[in-house]
């Protein structure tokens, strides 16, 4: 990957976080994980090796669930509630997907089985970048809704995880 390709993609991974960290707006807020699970694809397919197309692919698949998952979360609290705000989330069954769509998108472990295996497959500093820049947004994410979210199952997934 030449080097102006490869600074086009940490910028739309910066832009993408930027976006999700200000947005108030779910949709905003999707676009920008969007932006960085699109962004980090082929970053992680640099080398032309069979692992890390599958690790790519593994990597694209589990972060497309999740997003759908916060998309539908967001679509459930928006039809209850009227609103696409993301600090006023009050419907139950959307705490629960964004739970575990943010538990997928953070390799926290009940949906943990998907980064030790994309890592294995990337460089160094591309897993680098998948267990720090990467877990930005879904973390800023955690902490706005913090307030609707069970804050049990979000220290015991945590807990867990370490």
């Amino acid at each position: 990957m030449s080097p102006t390709i490869f600074m086009i993609m940490l910028f739309s991974l910066t832009t993408g976080t930027i976006i999700t960290i200000t947005s108030h707006h779910w949709l905003l807020a999707w676009t920008g994980l969007e932006i960085n699970t699109l962004s980090i694809i082929p970053i992680i397919s640099t080398t032309h090796h069979p692992r890390s197309t599958e690790a790519a692919t593994k990597y694209f698949l589990t972060q497309a669930a999740a997003s759908a998952l916060i998309l539908f979360s967001s679509m459930i609290n928006a039809w209850e509630t009227g609103t696409w705000d993301i600090t006023q989330l009050s419907s139950t069954p959307s705490h629960i997907l964004l739970t575990v769509a943010l538990a997928m998108k953070l390799g926290l472990v009940p949906m943990h089985f998907w980064l030790p295996e994309v890592l294995q497959g990337s460089t160094l500093m591309t897993a680098l970048i998948i267990t720090t820049w990467q877990k930005i947004a879904p973390m800023t994410l955690i902490y706005l809704t913090i307030n609707s979210l069970s804050t049990t199952i979000l220290l015991l997934m945590g807990l867990t995880s370490t």
